[in-house]
């Protein structure tokens, strides 16, 4: 446009989003690099197996120093050890997501380690001990749901947007939701109301955090292979009535979910916020 002169802070940003390298293999040679995370910092709750294990793992292999979060000490350092392979740096923490205070300590302890963090991964979550019907649920167990899958979110988020907006630069804000917030969740609603109200959360952050050029956006795993589905996926009358629906014909795997990790954390959606990105091999639209 004639006499439209961009600034000098939007010329930085269109530079940053587009994470153009000039590699040294020839003058004429540009490679584009929008998925390097080298400098970056991620910090993955319940990232010491599953989905988040995979997808620390993945952001780890783009270039990040990873921190995980997790409450059983012999699986952070199973953790630990499969991530240092990768040669990035690797801290890993036993916290209860679930304590305000524990978690406001334990992002402190990220930080006097690793420095910064600049993607936070909300992964940590409970299906609960519930076996029989909505009527027949106790106060102790939806509250203990409650406490894991959204209370600890808010907790973990809260501190990771102070930190985000105090330190300036931007961020990504990332949280598991699941497939079970779009379809009803029989004998499960408290699950599936965590996971409605963490995209909810997410779309206001969104909103509210873009000017600081932070991100926030929800996945929402389909069935998916993890120790928390064991017993479910082997019981044969459950995958009598789910895999026929499933268009792909195979359950999730954890890997599944590496790719989506390492976009939501990349300047690739640097103007990507407030989605929720459901992963589920078809399964909703069958």
């Amino acid at each position: 446009m004639p006499g439209f002169a961009p600034s000098r802070a939007a010329r930085q940003v269109a530079h940053r989003a587009g994470s153009i390298a000039l590699a040294a293999r020839g003058a004429d040679t540009v490679a584009f690099a929008p998925f390097d995370l080298t400098g970056r910092v991620a910090l993955v709750t319940g990232g010491n197996g599953g989905i988040g294990l995979a997808m620390a793992e993945a952001v780890a292999q783009a270039g990040a120093d990873v921190a995980i979060w997790g409450q059983n000490a012999a699986k952070n350092e199973a953790a630990r050890t499969r991530l240092e392979t990768t040669g990035r740096r690797v801290h890993v923490q036993q916290v209860d997501v679930g304590d305000s205070a524990a978690v406001d300590a334990a992002f402190a302890e990220t930080l006097a380690t690793l420095g910064r963090v600049d993607a936070c991964f909300a992964n940590a979550g409970t299906g609960g001990s519930h076996r029989g019907g909505f009527a027949d649920m106790s106060n102790e167990e939806w509250d203990h749901v409650m406490k894991i899958n959204l209370d600890a979110v808010f907790y973990t988020f809260r501190a990771a947007a102070r930190h985000m907006v105090g330190r300036g630069g931007g961020g990504s804000l990332v949280v598991t939701s699941s497939l079970a917030a779009r379809m009803g969740a029989a004998r499960n609603e408290h699950y599936g109301a965590t996971k409605g109200a963490v995209i909810s959360l997410i779309q206001g952050l969104a909103v509210e955090y873009a000017r600081h050029g932070i991100r926030a956006n929800a996945i929402l795993p389909g069935w998916v292979e993890t120790e928390m589905t064991d017993k479910l996926f082997s019981d044969p009358r459950f995958a009598g009535a789910v895999m026929p629906r499933m268009p792909m014909r195979r359950w999730g795997r954890p890997e599944d979910f590496a790719g989506i990790a390492v976009y939501l954390m990349s300047d690739a959606s640097s103007w990507h916020t407030g989605d929720s990105l459901l992963i589920d091999g078809g399964y909703l639209l069958f």
